[in-house]
C-alpha cells in the first residue's frame, strides 16, 4: 500500500485510539479540562473521545475522509489549550513527565498538518 494510501489510515487509528483512551482512562484527561468550560470535566473528556472516535471514522471512510480530516485539523487547534494547561501544571513535576507536557505542545503542529494533508489529497474523492 503507497504511503498516501496509508496516510488517512495512520491518522484514523491515531484518532481512535486517542478517542478509546477517553473512556478506558479518563482521569488525565479530566485534569486537563479547562476550568473555564461549563459542565463536568468528566463530560467535557467523553465528549471529546466521542469525536475522536467518529473523526476516526470519517477519515477512515473515503466518501468522509475530507470533511472529517479538516474537521480533525480543528480539532487539534482546538484542543491545544488543554495542552497548555497539563504543560502550565506539569511544569513542576519530575523531568519525564514535565517533557511529555511540553512536548504534547508543538507536536499539536504536525497533527494539525497532517490532517490538512489527508484532507487535501482526498478532495476528488468526497
Amino acid at each position: 500500500m503507497p504511503r498516501s494510501e496509508r496516510s488517512p489510515l495512520l491518522l484514523a487509528g491515531l484518532l481512535a485510539a486517542a478517542g478509546v483512551t477517553h473512556f478506558a482512562a479518563p482521569r488525565p484527561y479530566d485534569a486537563m479540562v479547562p476550568s473555564g468550560l461549563p459542565g463536568s470535566a468528566r463530560a467535557w473528556t467523553y465528549a471529546s473521545g466521542v469525536a475522536e472516535v467518529a473523526l476516526a471514522a470519517g477519515v477512515a471512510l473515503p466518501r468522509t475522509r475530507r470533511r472529517a480530516a479538516l474537521v480533525a485539523a480543528a480539532f487539534f487547534v482546538g484542543v491545544f489549550p488543554a495542552n497548555v494547561k497539563m504543560a502550565m501544571e506539569w511544569r513542576h513535576r519530575p523531568a519525564p513527565l514535565k517533557a511529555a507536557a511540553l512536548g504534547r505542545l508543538p507536536l499539536q503542529v504536525p497533527l494539525v498538518l497532517w490532517a490538512r494533508s489527508v484532507g487535501a489529497s482526498a478532495e476528488g474523492r468526497s
